[in-house]
């Protein structure tokens, strides 16, 4: 169905060779090891299908990473730690960053974080060096073709790079792969790691193909690395170069909004209506060839060998199924029938566990003027009522509401912050659960998933246009996307960072990676303090220092040979 994940499982032998470093003992030739009998990038990378599989390889590394809840964070720091959210189930836990407070040098994530990134920095290292190894004609077309991986292998690399140095700050800047046991890095300035991002980044929009033309879906195409090298102008504070450079993204590879309904959720509306924007997060609807809104999008196809599933329903969505009775004292909802009984389970929302739930800015202040007419937040887009299921209480099909209860409920926090809250329903599957029945799916979900869409390279315009000083033209780009959600047009005197970073949470609530919009805009402190409404953690007690993490401890006691200093603060 997808040859690009196709080819990844059935040759998870050969790609297991992107992990393995050419250590040599001496240079004495009798002791050099050469691999013969097993997979090793001395011997894996000498033809182009061997180099197709490194770049599988560093696609499903990322796919992995993406949807993790630890290693590189990205499902969680999309929005925890940030001004979007929190953890609702247990507001105060000692995970997930739900206080930085609990931000150490040893914390899990801190320590996971870097590893795996620079894990797979030694991937691409590996694989470019190797690329660059070979002559053009190991290539179907050559020198074109060879550029092309060596393309995509950059994009990995500085993309990698993107979220590392945002997170840490200074950090080791590695162009070629560790072959030795080495206790003497240095942390080299962020502006070096920046200069390393706009040259990948280029040489990646130099070589790879135009949208359309990518060889399977998910590959990567010049409209992504464009947009990333002007995000990294905008990190160097060179905002006309980020205006040039997305204006390209923008005007000349046939992207656009979808306006217009598409789609497999076509007379099939499971919330009783539906638009455009519903429609952009219908299963299999990411990869459609109408669809001109996807830039990259992450591979996840369940009922093929080498397929999967994530979890952001499971993340994303209360707790619905605990809130226990109705008022008269009956099972509050009987959900789907399985096996002779009914689970407590509905096969729309599935089970969530209240892992990320939405501040009030997300849910309530954002919406303020617009609440009745932009399309985004609408019943069948941000779902905020649900109804009691069960024939026999006298409350069934009414809307659930805790003032019903008499006498009241004894735990209202837990109410409001994990049993029931509005739910972003692009998270959700309806009807395509196709695991554990007797849970509705037990959260996990099989569709596809923005890794960028085009209205985030609008957004990240509109500040760049802002770092030129010109509103006019920052609101018409966020005019755009406002007109798609037929909300009211901001005009150039309304329009400021503040401005764009809301119309982000309207837009990208769960897609962008917030921590990295923030830290880039100079807004993570004052916005987290102001609305990051944790009731039992305010602001996350977020402090000046916490920009940046602190480097984990491990590297720093194991760098014996060099001086590599901690992040103030910690």
């Amino acid at each position: 169905m997808k040859n690009f994940i196709h080819t990844f499982h059935k040759k998870l032998a050969l790609l297991l060779g992107t992990l393995l470093l050419s250590i040599t003992a001496c240079n004495d030739d009798i002791l050099e090891e050469r691999p013969l009998d097993f997979f090793s990038p001395d011997n894996a990378y000498l033809t182009e299908e061997g180099v197709l599989q490194g770049i599988i390889s560093l696609h499903e590394r990322v796919r992995f990473v993406y949807y993790s809840f630890q290693s590189f964070g990205t499902m969680n720091w999309r929005v925890h730690g940030s001004d979007l959210g929190y953890v609702g189930e247990v507001p105060n836990t000692q995970s997930y960053l739900t206080s930085y407070a609990n931000i150490t040098p040893i914390a899990r994530y801190v320590v996971d974080t870097w590893n795996t990134g620079f894990e797979m920095i030694q991937r691409a290292n590996v694989l470019i060096e190797k690329i660059g190894e070979l002559d053009s004609e190991v290539f179907e077309n050559g020198e074109e073709g060879k550029n092309l991986y060596l393309g995509e292998a950059r994009f990995f690399r500085s993309f990698v790079y993107r979220y590392l140095v945002s997170t840490y700050g200074d950090i080791p800047l590695l162009t070629e792969p560790v072959k030795s046991a080495k206790a003497d890095f240095v942390r080299d300035p962020a502006s070096e790691i920046h200069s390393l991002m706009v040259e990948d980044f280029s040489f990646a929009a130099e070589h790879l193909p135009d949208p359309g033309d990518e060889a399977s879906p998910g590959r990567i195409t010049k409209g992504p690395a464009l947009h990333y090298l002007g995000e990294t102008y905008l990190e160097q504070g060179n905002a006309q170069a980020a205006v040039d450079v997305l204006t390209t993204v923008i005007d000349d590879f046939g992207y656009g909004l979808m306006n217009e309904r598409f789609g497999n959720h076509l007379d099939n509306d499971v919330f009783g209506s539906g638009d455009a924007f519903y429609d952009l997060f219908g299963f299999e609807n990411h990869n459609l060839s109408v669809n001109t809104e996807g830039m990259w999008v992450i591979q996840v196809e369940p009922l093929i060998q080498g397929g999967g599933q994530i979890g952001s329903a499971y993340i994303f969505g209360p707790r619905y199924f605990d809130i226990g009775l109705t008022p008269d004292g009956y099972e509050e909802i009987l959900g789907i029938r399985f096996d002779g009984r009914f689970t407590g389970y509905n096969d729309t929302m599935s089970r969530g566990t209240a892992n990320i739930r939405g501040s009030s800015l997300v849910y309530h202040k954002i919406w303020q003027g617009d609440w009745d007419i932009d399309i985004r937040n609408a019943e069948h887009n941000l779902k905020r009522n649900y109804y009691f299921d069960n024939p026999e209480s006298a409350y069934h099909r009414q809307k659930i509401d805790f003032s019903l209860y008499n006498p009241p409920r004894p735990n209202p926090l837990q109410d409001t912050t994990k049993n029931l809250y509005p739910m972003h329903t692009k998270f959700l599957d309806p009807q395509n659960y196709y695991l554990q029945p007797n849970r509705a799916g037990g959260g996990v979900t099989h569709k596809d998933w923005y890794a960028l869409r085009f209205a985030e390279t609008l957004l990240l315009r509109a500040e760049a246009y802002l770092g030129i000083n010109n509103a006019a033209a920052a609101a018409a780009d966020v005019n755009v996307v406002r007109n798609r959600a037929q909300a009211t047009p901001v005009t150039a005197d309304q329009v400021n960072i503040d401005y764009i970073l809301d119309e982000r949470a309207r837009e990208l609530y769960g897609e962008e990676w917030r921590l990295i919009t923030l830290r880039r805009t100079g807004k993570l402190i004052e916005r987290v303090q102001k609305y990051n409404d944790n009731p039992l953690v305010p602001g996350a007690a977020i402090e000046p220092h916490n920009v940046v993490w602190p480097i984990p401890q491990s590297q720093i006691d194991l760098n014996v040979d060099a001086e590599f200093p901690q992040n103030t603060g910690y």
